[in-house]
């Protein structure tokens, strides 16, 4: 991997595992800063979500810091110029999920 592509994952692993942080995930200024405004995400339940319903979820005082996801397995490619894919196995209270994100580079940073 050259060293832009490099730099690219390793700025996209920084902000998911910025997202995973329950203190983050608790504040939806926090969590804007990380969300493209073309954000859309299938839940485990299957519940489609995009960035107002996620914002509209942390802004209700609902979302309480809690236990951090362990990660394990993180890999990333750059498809493209500006677009970093991520893969890896999350682990949030014993339960596991094979996870994937898209991260897009933005004037504002990196944007998921």
């Amino acid at each position: 991997m050259e060293n832009e592509s490099k730099r690219a994952v390793g700025a996209a692993i920084a902000s998911e595992m910025r997202l995973l942080d329950p203190d983050v995930r608790a504040s939806p200024t926090l969590v804007s800063e990380l969300l493209d405004p073309e954000f859309t995400e299938i839940g485990a339940s299957g519940r489609l979500w995009d960035a107002t319903s996620v914002l509209t979820v942390t802004s209700s005082g609902s979302v309480h810091p809690g236990s951090p996801v362990a990660v394990s397995e993180m890999r990333g490619a750059v498809p493209a110029p500006g677009i970093v894919h991520l893969t890896y196995v999350a682990d949030h209270a014993g339960r596991l999920a094979r996870r994937s994100s898209l991260w897009r580079h933005t004037e504002g940073g990196w944007r998921l």
